[in-house]
């Protein structure tokens, strides 16, 4: 297992070409940062990133972004790593913006993100669509499990939302919350919305920012399964696990590239795409590993990162 203490290293970035084009951020180590507000653990081959700060119900900061932003280029990045896990410490998962934040925007009269200037960019560099604040997820390489272990609101909910898949205890309250404090859908929450859930329903939760439980979330089709509190993190480990142990990594990282480019492209686009990486793939030694395995009724054991 490895736990990332207290101190960390802020990265300088350098660009290198990967399989699919893709610009990645290799680390240089220049001077320590210290880690207050996320939590980042690898074991199994899945990293966990915990938001942590619970006596603020994990309230998204400046700085919590450039923390996260950070584990995941660490997790995107670390060729042991296969799948993220990200969860919440204590009874919430994430609030929504620090109040003490917001009450500094009205101060100032004008938002701030509280991000330095320069920050890590992790799915930077795949396509430009992806090149913008949480669309970066759409980028990274690596599946990304939410476990929403309790209250959830505003840039919370954005967070989740560009999770791959979505598990939450029963019971936690979520909210859209932006249309209370005079803002707009956040971070291009109304473009999510509609694609998960469908118009009708992506409107009555942008349009009145109220109030629903995770149990409505799962009927609206916006969370995959409400598991119970106290097995929530074991189970959707279990989930992850069994993920990697059965899914290549080529084609975890293929067919959620797949996925995620295929909303800005047309169906001859996509067909052609695939038909290119099917022929790629199947020279790769997890394809004869998975077929072997297929015939052998065996796991499979791949090799290719």
């Amino acid at each position: 297992m490895l736990t990332v203490g207290a101190t960390k290293i802020l990265p300088r970035a350098v660009s290198v070409i990967d399989l699919y084009g893709r610009t990645n951020q290799l680390l240089r180590w220049k001077c320590a940062m210290e880690m207050k507000t996320i939590k980042y653990e690898v074991s199994e081959k899945i990293a966990t990133i915990t938001l942590a700060r619970p006596a603020r119900m994990n309230a998204w900061t400046g700085r919590m972004h450039t923390e996260y932003r950070w584990a995941l280029l660490q997790a995107d990045n670390d060729p042991e790593v296969r799948a993220i896990i990200l969860t919440g410490e204590g009874r919430g998962f994430c609030v929504g913006a620090d109040s003490q934040a917001l009450e500094g925007h009205v101060a100032r009269g004008e938002y701030d993100p509280g991000t330095p200037e320069e920050i890590p960019k992790p799915g930077f560099g795949v396509r430009s669509e992806f090149n913008a604040n949480f669309a970066y997820h759409f980028g990274l390489s690596k599946p990304i499990v939410v476990a929403i272990n309790g209250a959830i609101a505003g840039v919370g909910l954005v967070l989740a939302c560009y999770c791959d898949i979505r598990f939450a205890a029963p019971g936690v309250k979520m909210t859209t919350a932006h249309g209370k404090l005079n803002l707009p859908a956040e971070y291009g929450l109304s473009w999510l919305l509609p694609r998960q859930i469908g118009l009708p329903r992506a409107n009555d939760l942008l349009l009145t920012s109220r109030v629903f439980l995770s149990e409505e979330a799962e009927q609206l089709g916006l969370i995959n399964r409400v598991i119970e509190a106290e097995s929530l993190l074991s189970e959707t480990r279990a989930y992850v696990k069994s993920m990697i142990d059965t899914v290549s990594p080529g084609s975890l990282k293929a067919s959620r590239r797949q996925i995620y480019a295929d909303q800005h492209r047309s169906v001859d686009q996509a067909v052609a795409e695939s038909e290119t990486l099917l022929q790629a793939m199947m020279k790769q030694n997890d394809y004869r590993e998975g077929v072997a395995a297929f015939l052998e009724k065996r796991h499979p054991v791949w090799t290719d990162s």
